[in-house]
């Protein structure tokens, strides 16, 4: 009796150990990023529209997956989901946080509905997001809508009012993009399936609970819409839906698969469980309760794109349009421009499998189209692929995707680097004379291209350097100077030039341009990006000093009040709401002002993420996870200051521990010791480190510490 009174206590005691252990999933809000801001005070100006916001979705999701099964307020917007709405239209498959995909909406309705009015009011105390997991009321039928999914497949359950005869409508003429044709049809007594095809095809399956009764079109004054009916069954209509990129049989596959008998609860909690794994590799003490919820929302954040394009079998849909099987999972393309530089580094620490995975599948796109994938200016696969196989990610054909990297840094032809031979010739791109540029003009950002081909040389030439290719090393890494043809001494700031080299004028600083000499920019946000030679960029000015001197303006020269799409958020002219200038607070350090890039990192920390008056809103567009990762590698104290170098910038961390347990096995740990801005010391398995970066390799010998104090 004893004996097992005494099992019974230890039992006791391990499930209270269990217990005290946070679930993280509680932590992590897929609503962050989906509202907007309108306070000026926030955005640095009035505005006069909607702004641009994260554009994030608060659906249900695993890492990667192919399905993300989330409400609809408006098409044609950032993620299908904004905040400030007040209806949903449907329930869609796929979205990114940008202005695409959104396929397959549906939405269970009752009643009486035509193809024009059938969307439905919600309220948001009557809605919730978790991890793999999203419930809503539909005001107008009465109807509690939740979804939860697999890698491949929704599951949809949808309590109706006790009587109500149960109706889908599927809007499969809409979506984010443009829909060029579409089809559905009875398979069985409870099944039907369909497809819907935009710039690619997306098949489905779908198995319900309750029989179909009837399928038929509502015509309306835009475009029709299918109605599914399920007659007045008792109990909540449930639908288990297969996707598929190639057959609406590999659909079918894939639901047999992922879901096949399971019931709703036991998929979503493999889900959350899912999640819980994920976020858990990274373990985080001390910081503020917010903090840690904006930390793990924003881990949760980076770990959404890119997607799953391949099924269970295998299958997927090459560049060509051919069904093809190469034995690894085939992913959509990375967004190289934003999240290069420290999403898919984050990405290759904690899901290196999937990181090896994407590598192949951009490579098989490549070697189709005869160039690596590029994404508006440079190439960023280069930093990708690079970055990557230094840190000792090496499940892929290395040799192949270089080749390709090399194509894309000397071949100028369609599909590649735009004005390479320009760019080869010259030493830099240059930009076309308009007369009176406005925000929205379209040329070449000629210095925007400069700057980050120069950086792509660098990547393509570690690269080289590492795989022995010495004659493509000498070639590249010349070319890695190329930003200096654009430095405007009399400025201290990149400025266009003419293909004579004449300089571009006026030249107006402050004005932000879409892609007119910059991307999405003005001067001072497009000038600082050297990240391979911070110090030869410093070394363009007078002194170190007089550079400090610009920084210092930069950081405090107030933003004039331009509105401008993708531009919000300021500190003087750094813009935090936009990619283009998230690595220029770093620069203090190469001038003995560490803790003045420390000051800037906590104030952009605690100001630009949980923003407006829901908490929900960030600086700018989350851009796939690029914001969301900023945030969790500087609350960590590693920046990737160079994504395509094996090391991280140190700064000073924002909890006092964090445990990192690596994707290949490997662990870190960071404390912090003291507090402050100012970096009195670091520590890396007792010994001291020499600078502000500590390389990937360095980081598993055995603790990182940070000595913080104050000034």
């Amino acid at each position: 009796m004893h004996r097992f009174r005494s099992l019974a206590a230890i039992a006791l005691l391990l499930a209270g150990c269990r217990s005290a252990r946070p679930h993280l999933t509680d932590y992590a809000n897929p609503m962050l990023g989906t509202a907007t801001l309108w306070d000026s005070v926030d955005l640095g100006f009035r505005p006069t529209r909607r702004t641009w916001g994260a554009e994030t979705f608060p659906g249900a999701s695993l890492p990667n997956a192919m399905v993300q099964a989330t409400p609809v307020t408006q098409f044609h917007s950032g993620s299908g989901y904004q905040y400030e709405d007040s209806v949903i239209y449907g329930f869609a498959h796929t979205s990114k946080g940008h202005w695409n995909l959104c396929h397959i909406p549906l939405l269970p309705v009752a009643g009486e509905v035509t193809a024009d009015d059938y969307r439905s009011p919600f309220r948001h105390e009557r809605e919730e997001a978790r991890p793999g997991y999203y419930r809503v009321r539909l005001d107008r039928y009465g109807i509690d809508a939740e979804l939860t999914s697999t890698l491949r497949c929704a599951y949809h359950r949808y309590t109706y009012p006790e009587g109500t005869e149960k109706c889908l409508v599927a809007n499969l003429a809409r979506s984010n993009e443009h829909v060029r044709d579409w089809g559905i049809r009875a398979e069985g007594p409870c099944e039907f399936s369909g497809w819907q095809q935009t710039g690619e095809r997306m098949c489905f399956y779908a198995r319900s609970n309750h029989p179909v009764e009837g399928i038929d079109t509502l015509c309306g004054t835009d475009r029709p819409v299918v109605r599914i009916r399920f007659g007045r069954g008792t109990g909540p209509l449930e639908l288990k839906i297969g996707f598929s990129f190639v057959s609406e049989a590999n659909a079918r596959e894939n639901l047999d698969a992922e879901i096949g008998v399971k019931r709703f609860a036991r998929v979503r909690s493999e889900a959350d469980a899912a999640w819980e794994e994920l976020l858990g590799r990274i373990r985080i003490e001390g910081g503020t309760e917010r903090q840690r919820r904006l930390f793990y929302s924003s881990l949760y954040r980076s770990f959404l794109w890119p997607s799953l394009r391949s099924d269970v079998n295998g299958d997927y849909t090459d560049a060509a349009g051919r069904v093809a099987n190469k034995g690894f999972r085939y992913y959509t393309d990375p967004s190289f421009w934003d999240d290069y530089r420290n999403k898919l580094v984050l990405l290759g620490l904690l899901a290196p499998d999937v990181t090896s995975d994407v590598i192949r599948s951009i490579t098989d796109r490549g070697e189709i189209r005869g160039f690596m994938p590029t994404f508006f200016h440079g190439d960023h696969a280069s930093v990708f692929v690079a970055g990557s196989y230094l840190r000792g990610i090496r499940g892929y054909d290395v040799r192949r995707a270089y080749d390709l990297l090399v194509r894309n840094a000397t071949v100028d032809a369609p599909g590649g680097r735009r004005f390479l031979a320009e760019y080869i010739d010259k030493g830099y791109i240059a930009e076309q004379r308009i007369d009176d540029p406005v925000t929205q003009t379209v040329a070449k950002a000629a210095v925007t291209k400069t700057l980050e081909y120069a950086y792509d040389d660098y990547a393509t030439a570690l690269l080289a350097r590492e795989l022995g290719d010495t004659a493509t090393f000498r070639t590249l890494m010349p070319r890695t100077r190329n930003y200096r043809h654009l430095f405007d001494p009399s400025t201290g700031l990149m400025r266009g030039r003419l293909a004579d080299g004449e300089w571009l004028a006026p030249f107006r600083t402050e004005y932000p341009y879409y892609e007119y000499m910059y991307r999405e920019a003005n001067a001072w946000q497009g000038s600082f990006f050297a990240p391979h030679d911070p110090q030869g960029l410093i070394g363009l000015y007078e002194s170190p000093e007089a550079f400090g001197a610009l920084l210092d303006t930069l950081f405090t020269r107030p933003w004039p009040g331009y509105e401008v799409d993708n531009l919000s958020c300021f500190i003087g002219q750094y813009c935090h709401g936009n990619q283009p200038d998230h690595s220029t607070p770093y620069y203090y350090c190469f001038i003995g002002r560490q803790p003045d890039t420390q000051k800037i990192l906590d104030h952009c920390l605690d100001r630009f993420y949980g923003m407006g008056p829901d908490g929900l809103a960030l600086a700018g567009m989350d851009d796939a996870g690029e914001m969301s990762s900023w945030y969790v590698l500087n609350a960590m104290g590693l920046y990737t200051f160079s994504p395509a170098d094996p090391e991280y910038l140190v700064t000073v961390p924002l909890f006092d521990r964090i445990d990192v347990s690596l994707g290949d096995g490997g662990r870190w740990s960071v404390r912090r010791e003291g507090s402050g801005p100012r970096i009195a010391r670091i520590t890396c398995a007792g010994e001291p480190v020499d600078g502000w970066f500590v390389r990937h390799d360095a980081l598993a010998a055995g603790e990182l510490v940070v000595h913080a104090a104050a000034e």
